[in-house]
């Protein structure tokens, strides 16, 4: 509502004196400000803030009257009464000295301003004031209250009388009002009242009340009351005084005229505010303005007696302060906004406490943007710092700086879903944020913004995500600054507006009005000056569509008027259409097509609007409707808060029967003093259902009586839009009732259009508490925005010893933050509360899809536990199981109930669980639902809540789910968390995660957390590109500790069995992929698990289903024989075994090479493979020995060292020329110089390209090679090299085969196995036949190796390391011959191969059968 911004102003006094400032006291237009000194009367200007003179008084003078003590002004600041200690009132005059400014502002020459604007002087500059003691009246007593009334003065005195003094200081020969003779009673009903029945009695405060005619006093023993003249005249005979009976301890007094509220002040630090009950007269306690121990513990109980109570001048809040300090500001009807006596206000930065604000008197500025304080503090520090008491002091006044809401000058704005703050000279907003986020200037975005919000209106009523996130959004504003030119002129902004997509906002000063679009970022301001400063809006302002509705007065023709302008045409009166109005606007709203203005003789009417496109622009037009006289409801036009036509009306059959006529069907809305009152459409009478009735007919159907609502009610929020899915929510009617919280007036819908219950309420008014003050309603959204004020420090600025204390350090530096509140949950608990389970069901289930619902129902579980579950006192009738109950209907069940459990503590759990079930039937669930990382953390709850072998059970059964779905990271945890049940540490349960990767569906993600046995040299590539030398050991974490320490552990064994048991099944599945997923991801000892189940789980049994199954998971393309040229290689049989030597020593062919492998997978990246290619040694010599400088015209040659496109994501290499050479068949001529490629041989290149599988499935068939070659598992070794169709590892098997170890058995298997695949390649899958006719020569030679071993050895693992010695050598050397000649036996790379034997067997000496720590460098 109002929000305090910076840091306050010290406003200097430019005089010096011996005597700090006493009160404060605005006039009644808030422009002047008397400052009173025990011998000084000051005036102040407001804007600039300055003084503009001074009257002391005569020391001779002073002895008589006695030093100042209260002032007055009189309504018109014509004249200021001054009353004395010693019981006199001087008068002044307060004149202005014509045509002379004390102030005048300079402006550069050249500058644009013009100087001939009318009023121009007047607003800009401070007037030149006279201001002289007119008269002196002395009565004989101290005067403890002075009181302006309408043309009279009202003065009481210590001896009990009550003074009615005329402003020329006449007693009108009246005689003084003893009190004793007035009558007191506690209503207006009793037929005599009591007199106060003491000497000695006498009014300590007073304020006059004019929508009460009364005025509310405080007696100087603590009673307080209101009285009010029974009739015109103003005698004992014919007052009467009314007591609040509660009140005994009042200290001061202040009335609220629009809202009709009376703020006593009592010692004991509380507020206490009263009405006057309409019926009987009685003074009624409408609410308490405290301070609670559970906000402000070390302060709410010692704050002292309550000092100065001041509202607003829009009456929406007040401000009060103690005696020992500090201010406080509240909204009308009890909201606490903003409180001096905590956090930063009350705290310096290093902790120590501050001295709380001590004020001797404070009043609002004009339209509350400032509040005017004297400190008490700074007045005494200041004359006691002095080097001497008679030195003369500057002393200062402080001015508190505000923003506030839109809402509380211009209501209409309540039926859209901006908040819009208004500063004296900016606007806030919160729209317009996806624009901030990306480019401040971008008015694309805002267009985008504009899309996103008209679909939210207007399609389905439904804001997406990111449409609601542009509302919500950051925490910052979107400021606007206004226009200087227009507000040098019209100071202060009293009206602002936006409209409904929030792109445009008006604003209203003193005169006229401009605008502004945040589109074009420009603001548009009247062109004739004079139009402008003809006319004062009254009533407001509202847009409707692109349309500004104004209700204004032509100061020229002096007529009301009704004002509709354009936004896109000039701002002019030529452009406006203008409609005459009978008496003054008050308020004014728009309703869908209907404007509706409250009037100042309490009627209200109702006017269409239309648009018309005929002329170059298009214009709006205004017609009457119906006018409708409220006199008989309403006491005072004044007292009407908001006016605002609404479609929501109680239920009755015809929204069932004519369902088009009762959207259509308009109720007014009025909120009057803080009671909310709806008048209906009747429809009893006969209805006009005629077709060709026009619209205007039907809109003229008379009101019924109104109905009161709801009291202490401060805003309204509805809307005209409409969503059948969230009706609910739509035709809800939103309240804001301060202190209270807020309502909801929410219908109720029969289920599947059954006929309602005849007993069931129509609409049902459901209170709830949320925690910020709400400024605007998100309807779809279920969500409420608001503000909050935040403060910031900055003592450490300054040092704390200097002579006059900073502002910086005495006072934070105030923000004001956006800030938003779900209030789903409040709503659905308070329907279940009222046994309305079905309409809280349709009601959640319309709002499921939005993103926090799960948010809503945990919040609601939450709230309810902690109330019932820490209740001292039984519950006769608890919610939680209705509430439970209600819970399982959503599938968020499980999660829910987790959720809440662990956010709670252990206490409450039994609680719990008692309403919504044993969590091992929860877990059991999740486990069938597939969810388990939900079933994760109900074992944390079980682990609590049951003995270990449970939790073990339980998990167990998770674990090999888990591995199962392969869910690794909970896996990881699953292994931690059964050890921790092991080894007695059950104390502290291991996290959960909450969100599972889905690592199974990508590669085996092995650098993590394990490395192959390979080395290699990036000799290549560029050092700082790319060198990345990782040595990757053990997993680290739990899952790897498992290996090396507590091996011996039962517990570890029961883990292993679990893993070995998983594996067994993957393999007998033929899940490869996954399998080396589960031990990259779990540093599973495959290559140890693979020696021993070699001739049981890790043989294969049929080779044609495990190819076909692997060509499956490994998305790799089975191949295909080309048939698109007479002139292919293969038809033509022209296989080529041999490559000639000056190939492989030619530079073009090494380009060649690159080249395919470059263009053949772009995105795959190049690297160097750890079974053998091309090394740094070898390219080095191949480029020597070149055949010279034209041979480089061939081929365009790719640069080698591109060290950015290196993948540093795979560790095994990639040769990608494997597909052409290691296909054994070739197109190379013999005298390659004149090498040239035909069409078919291209041709045949790109189909070889197309039987690739993509790069990651050819890293992970690599890396599984790798380790079925060091297990030994040379059938597998052999379907892999099917697949990626490599002869090279297919003779690398079999010359590894031929030694003496291999079993028979696996040397009989694996001929088996291939001469299936040759059957089956023959019938089903040609593209094989090629691969297997180059192989077949080997095939023959194991065939009599197999025939000649008599008696198969075992292979010994212990035997492994030499095995592999044999395996590193061998590839190396077969593949970079492969590479470039299809015979085995020629070895052209002998002198790198020995290299990197070397390495390999450093690498197995030094750890033969530790799998998990290679050391991998990745090149």
């Amino acid at each position: 509502m109002y929000f305090l911004s910076g840091w306050p102003k010290r406003l200097q006094c430019p005089l010096k004196s011996l005597e700090p400032p006493l009160r404060i006291q605005a006039d009644l237009q808030r422009t002047f400000f008397a400052v009173l000194s025990p011998s000084q009367l000051s005036i102040w200007y407001n804007r600039p803030s300055v003084l503009i003179i001074s009257y002391r008084e005569l020391p001779r003078a002073m002895s008589q009257f006695g030093p100042y003590d209260q002032v007055e002004w009189r309504p018109d600041s014509t004249m200021i009464a001054v009353s004395t200690a010693s019981g006199y009132i001087l008068f002044f005059n307060v004149s202005s000295a014509r045509d002379k400014y004390l102030y005048e502002p300079v402006y550069p020459k050249g500058s644009p301003h013009v100087k001939s604007t009318p009023h121009f002087k007047e607003e800009q500059c401070a007037p030149s004031l006279i201001l002289e003691k007119k008269q002196v009246l002395d009565l004989q007593a101290s005067i403890t209250s002075l009181q302006s009334m309408l043309e009279d003065l009202l003065v009481a005195t210590v001896d009990g009388l009550l003074h009615l003094i005329h402003w020329n200081g006449m007693t009108n020969g009246r005689k003084a009002i003893n009190l004793c003779t007035v009558p007191f009673s506690v209503d207006l009903h009793s037929s005599r009242g009591s007199f106060l029945g003491f000497e000695d009695v006498h009014i300590r405060d007073m304020e006059y009340c004019a929508t009460l005619d009364g005025f509310a006093v405080v007696f100087n023993d603590g009673r307080v009351g209101f009285i009010t003249p029974m009739s015109s005249g103003f005698t004992a005979e014919q007052l009467h005084g009314i007591w609040a009976q509660d009140v005994l301890d009042g200290t001061c007094v202040a009335v609220n005229n629009k809202y009709r509220l009376m703020a006593f002040g009592c010692a004991n630090g509380s507020v206490q505010v009263y009405t006057i009950d309409n019926t009987t007269g009685a003074m009624q306690l409408s609410h308490k303005l405290e301070l609670t121990p559970k906000q402000y513990p070390d302060i709410w109980n010692k704050t002292g007696a309550v000092k100065l109570i001041r509202w607003s001048p829009d009456s929406c809040v007040v401000m009060v302060t103690w005696e020992c300090g500090g201010l406080s500001l509240w909204s009308v009807f009890g909201a606490q906004l903003i409180c001096t006596l905590g956090g930063d206000f009350a705290y310096q930065s290093d902790g120590t406490k501050k001295d709380p604000l001590k004020i001797n008197s404070m009043s609002w500025g004009s339209e509350g943007y400032h509040l005017w304080v004297i400190d008490a503090n700074s007045s005494r520090n200041s004359v006691a710092e002095g080097e001497c008491i008679t030195e003369a002091q500057q002393f200062a006044i402080l001015q508190f700086q505000f923003i506030k809401s839109a809402l509380t000058v211009n209501p209409c704005i309540s039926n859209q879903e901006q908040v819009l703050l208004q500063g004296e000279d900016r606007l806030y907003l919160n729209c317009g944020d996806a624009v901030q986020a990306q480019s401040p200037r971008s008015s694309s975005a805002h267009s985008e913004h504009k899309a996103l919000r008209e679909r939210g209106q207007f399609s389905d009523g439904n804001l997406d995500s990111q449409g609601l996130s542009t509302l919500l959004g950051h925490r910052h504003w979107h400021v606007v600054q206004i226009h200087s030119t227009y507000l040098e002129i019209n100071w202060p902004i009293r009206f602002s507006a936006i409209d409904k997509m929030g792109q445009n906002v008006a604003v209203v000063g003193k005169f006229g009005f401009a605008h502004y679009s945040l589109l074009s970022k420009k603001w548009k301001l009247f062109g004739n000056i004079t139009q402008e400063q003809n006319m004062t809006v009254t009533g407001g302002l509202a847009w409707w569509n692109e349309f500004i509705v104004i209700a204004c007065y032509n100061l020229s023709d002096r007529q009301e008027e009704l004002r509709v302008y354009l936004r896109t045409a000039n701002l002019d009166n030529a452009f406006a259409h203008i409609t005459k109005v009978q008496a003054e606007t008050l308020l004014l709203s728009v309703f869908r097509d209907i404007v509706i203005l409250f009037r100042g003789d309490c009627s209200i009417c109702l006017y269409s609007i239309e648009r018309k496109s005929d002329g170059p622009n298009p214009t709006a037009s205004i017609q009457v409707l119906q006018e409708v006289s409220m006199s008989r409801y309403i006491p005072h036009p004044f007292l009407v808060v908001s006016v605002t036509l609404t479609s929501v009306r109680t239920e009755t059959g015809i929204s069932l029967k004519m369902p088009q006529q009762a959207c259509e069907a308009e109720s007014i809305m009025l909120n009057l003093a803080g009671q909310l009152i709806m008048v209906q459409r009747d429809r009893s009478g006969p209805q006009i259902r005629e077709k060709d009735s026009s619209s205007n007919q039907r809109k003229l159907l008379p009101f019924c009586a109104p109905v009161v609502l709801a009291q202490s009610v401060e805003n309204v929020w509805t809307t005209c839009r409409s969503n059948k899915q969230k009706r609910h929510l739509l035709e809800a009617l939103w309240l804001s009732c301060g202190g209270s919280g807020m309502k909801v007036w929410l219908p109720l819908f029969p289920r599947d259009h059954r006929k309602p219950h005849s007993f069931l309420s129509r609409r049902i008014m459901l209170p709830f508490h949320i925690n910020i003050y709400p400024l605007a309603v998100l309807f779809e959204d279920a969500l409420v925005l608001g503000a909050v004020n935040d403060t910031v420090l900055y003592d450490c600025l300054y040092a704390h010893n200097s002579a006059i204390e900073h502002l910086e350090v005495l006072f934070p530096f105030c923000i004001v933050e956006r800030t938003s509140q779900i209030y789903l949950h409040h709503i659905l608990r308070q329907l279940l509360v009222r046994n309305l389970g079905e309409q809280a069901l349709l009601l959640a289930h319309s709002c499921a899809a939005l993103p926090y619902f799960p948010h809503v129902l945990e919040l609601m579980l939450h709230e309810v536990l902690e109330e019932e579950a820490t209740s001292r006192d039984p519950i006769p009738d608890p919610l939680l199981p209705t509430v439970a109950k209600f819970i399982t209907e959503f599938p968020l069940f499980l999660q829910t109930v987790v959720h809440c459990a662990r956010k709670t503590e252990y206490a409450l759990w039994n609680y719990l669980f008692a309403a919504v079930g044993n969590p091992k039937d929860l877990f059991e669930e999740c486990l069938m639902a597939q969810d388990l990382d939900t079933a994760a953390s109900y074992l944390i709850i079980l682990q609590n809540m049951e003995v270990p072998a449970v939790s073990r059970q339980h998990a167990t059964l998770l674990f090999s789910t888990a591995l199962e779905q392969g869910k690794w990271d909970l896996c990881r945890h699953m292994i931690r968390f059964l050890k921790a049940i092991g080894s007695g540490e059950s104390e502290t349960p291991p996290p959960t995660p909450t969100t599972q990767e889905p690592t199974s569906s990508g590669g085996f993600e092995f650098f993590r957390h394990r490395s192959i046995s390979l080395s290699q040299s990036g000799d290549n590539f560029p050092a700082g590109k790319f060198n990345l030398q990782k040595t990757l050991s053990m997993p680290s974490g739990p899952s790897g500790k498992r290996w090396s320490k507590d091996s011996d552990c039962a517990e570890n064994m029961y883990i292993d069995m679990m893993l070995w048991r998983h594996a067994r099944r993957l393999l007998e599945e033929i899940r490869l992929k996954d399998l080396g997923c589960f031990a990259a991801q779990l540093g599973f000892e495959l290559i140890g698990w693979l020696c021993k189940e070699r001739t049981r789980a890790a043989r294969v049994e049929d080779f044609v289903t495990a190819l076909k199954k692997l060509h499956n998971d490994f998305l790799w393309p089975f191949p295909i024989i080309p048939v698109c040229s007479i002139n292919s290689p293969l038809k033509n049989g022209k296989y080529r075994t041999v490559i000639g030597e000056h190939l492989l020593k030619s530079q073009s062919a090494d380009s060649f090479l690159n080249m395919e492998m470059d263009t053949g997978l772009p995105s795959a990246p190049r690297s160097h493979s750890w079974l053998g290619t091309i090394s740094s040694s070898q390219r080095e010599m191949d480029a020597a020995s070149s055949h010279g400088p034209h041979m480089q015209e061939a081929f365009l040659s790719p640069l080698l060292n591109k060290g950015d496109e290196c993948s540093i994501g795979s560790a095994t290499d990639l040769t990608e020329t494997s597909s052409i050479v290691d296909g054994d068949w070739t197109m190379v001529d013999e005298n390659f110089s004149t090498l040239s490629l035909t069409q078919s041989e291209l041709e045949h290149i790109s189909l070889e390209l197309a039987n690739k599988g993509p790069h990651k499935s050819q890293v992970q068939l690599r890396y599984l090679l790798h380790i079925f070659m060091e297990a030994g598992c040379l059938d597998w070794c052999i379907i892999i090299g099917l697949i990626l169709r490599e002869s090279s590892i297919i003779s690398q098997v079999f010359s590894l085969m031929q030694s003496p170890e291999v079993d028979g058995e696996m040397l009989q298997n694996i001929k088996t196995g291939l001469h299936a695949v040759d059957r089956w390649a023959s019938t089903d899958c040609l593209g094989y036949k090629p691969f297997l006719t180059v192989i077949k020569p080997q095939l023959q030679k194991l065939s009599e190796i197999a025939e000649e071993q008599v008696q198969p050895e075992a292979f010994q693992p212990a035997n492994l390391s030499r095995v592999t010695e044999q395996v590193s050598p061998r590839a190396e050397e077969n593949r970079s011959s492969a590479s470039h000649s299809a015979s085995p036996q020629s070895d052209p790379g002998s002198s790198t191969t020995s290299r990197h034997e070397d390495d390999m067997i450093g690498l197995d000496k030094e750890d033969p059968l530790q799998e998990g720590s290679y050391d991998c460098t990745v090149s």
